[in-house]
């Protein structure tokens, strides 16, 4: 069994951003809180489309750590841009673990999700304690887990 690594000395993507694509503001707000009672080093950015995020995911050097996308958005919506980053041939290379966070789905919803090779598909909890639960384990398990973009070139 190995020992965890300590928070300082995981690589750049661990300590990226968390990029959040949610247009409810009052969604926002909680999430905020969340994260900063579970005081993470990762820096969290917000976008209220999917399109402003496209846009910062392409022009950015920052690597982030993982995306956090809605489903149901203007302009586009968490589907389509899902569909957008994979087949970008330098943003699908990134390996950014992209998780759908919504507040309901059905099992089509589902299934399209994982059919676009999304990490994860999760429903909004209705209390603080379960999102904050909820969103400890989606860190922890993506501190935990390797990527390509992990690695140097």
């Amino acid at each position: 069994m190995s020992t965890p690594v300590p928070p300082s000395s995981l690589p750049i993507t661990k300590t990226g951003p968390i990029i959040v694509i949610e247009d409810d503001q009052d969604d926002q707000d909680i999430l905020e809180e969340t994260f900063r009672n579970l005081n993470y080093p990762n820096r969290i950015i917000f976008f209220k489309d999917g399109l402003e995020a496209l846009a910062f995911i392409e022009k950015t050097d920052i690597k982030p750590f993982l995306i956090l996308s809605d489903v149901n958005m203007p302009t586009i919506n968490g589907f389509e841009l899902r569909k957008l980053i994979y087949n970008n041939a330098e943003l699908s290379v990134r390996c950014i673990p992209y998780l759908f966070f919504t507040t309901g789905t059905n099992k089509q919803g589902v299934q399209d999700a994982y059919a676009m090779s999304a990490q994860g598909f999760f429903i909004k909890p209705n209390s603080m304690t379960a999102l904050e639960n909820t969103i400890r384990k989606i860190v922890e398990y993506w501190q935990e887990c390797h990527a390509p973009s992990q690695y140097a070139d």
